[in-house]
């Protein structure tokens, strides 16, 4: 992969660029989830091999780009996308969002359907109708939904692996169901070693609390979007629980405004990790060819 990195308001993104060389093949445009990091592409990356270029960064406030901070929310983090792709002087890419990504590249799709392909949401991009009010508390809502990973923000490990093993432990990584390979990598690329020599999280918590809070709201983009789009829809939550991420009739729904160009695929044996990075990610990298990324 070669990394490079680009101006956004506020300061840079660190962006990867892997598979096929700029100008060869269509190109992918991903965004990761509210805590995640590039790496959680990778083994979508390597189901897509050379049958496109595939570009993702870490989103400001995370990774290798955590040193950027304000403006946050997916205002903030589609224009963002955007500057991606002017940096490399690409007209048109195939949008794909995982959880947060998806609201992300929902509102890019929504607001530049000129820049692209197709829309591909994984596990995210819509949401039910919410009004905040000051009988809401929508930080504890967030604390809620997002359960360990919001928590980690604030904790210190000794080690790397000692970081990895925290999510060995989570119940959505267990049992096999991410490839141990691949989970230390994407925690290797989210430490952050301090003075002391512990590790910590990249990940700004400030980040998680703008961006979550905008994503209970952000989900009117997705019903603007005028391109070609798909939800792929885990069956098991960020917890590896029964209830799905996403209502099977809220996604229906949301499909049936727009049957000519929306569609709903349910991704069988899945939690809202592994549907990107576990098993799932042959189906994801199936959407992203049907919907124009293969050369």
């Amino acid at each position: 992969m070669e990394r490079f990195d680009v101006a956004v308001t506020g300061g840079t993104l660190a962006v990867w660029r892997d598979g096929a060389p700029l100008g060869t093949a269509p190109v992918v445009l991903a965004a990761h989830g509210i805590t995640g990091n590039q790496v959680s592409w990778d083994r979508v990356r390597r189901d897509l091999g050379d049958r496109c270029t595939f570009v993702a960064a870490d989103l400001r406030g995370r990774g290798c780009s955590s040193h950027t901070g304000e403006p946050f929310g997916m205002a903030a983090h589609a224009a963002d996308q955007i500057a991606v792709l002017d940096h490399l002087d690409v007209e048109k890419a195939l949008l794909l969002g995982h959880s947060m990504g998806a609201y992300v590249m929902a509102r890019v799709a929504a607001d530049n359907p000129e820049r692209a392909v197709a829309a591909v949401l994984v596990d995210g991009g819509i949401s039910l109708p919410f009004e905040p009010s000051a009988d809401v508390d929508v930080q504890a809502i967030i604390d809620a939904v997002l359960g360990p990973a919001v928590a980690r923000l604030k904790m210190t490990f000794p080690t790397r692996d000692a970081y990895a093993d925290f999510f060995r432990a989570h119940p959505a990584f267990t049992g096999g169901q991410i490839d141990d390979e691949d989970l230390t990598a994407y925690v290797s690329h989210d430490s952050v070693e301090q003075g002391d020599g512990s590790i910590r999280s990249s990940v700004q918590e400030a980040a998680v609390r703008a961006d979550g809070a905008d994503v209970l709201v952000a989900g009117e983009a997705a019903h603007r979007i005028a391109v070609d789009a798909v939800v792929l829809r885990a069956p098991r939550g960020l917890l590896d629980q029964p209830e799905p991420l996403i209502p099977g009739d809220l996604a229906t729904s949301w499909a049936g405004e727009d049957p000519g160009r929306r569609n709903v695929v349910d991704v069988d044996d899945v939690n809202h990790y592994s549907i990107v990075m576990g098993r799932g990610a042959a189906t994801v990298a199936a959407a992203v060819v049907r919907y124009g990324a293969s050369s």
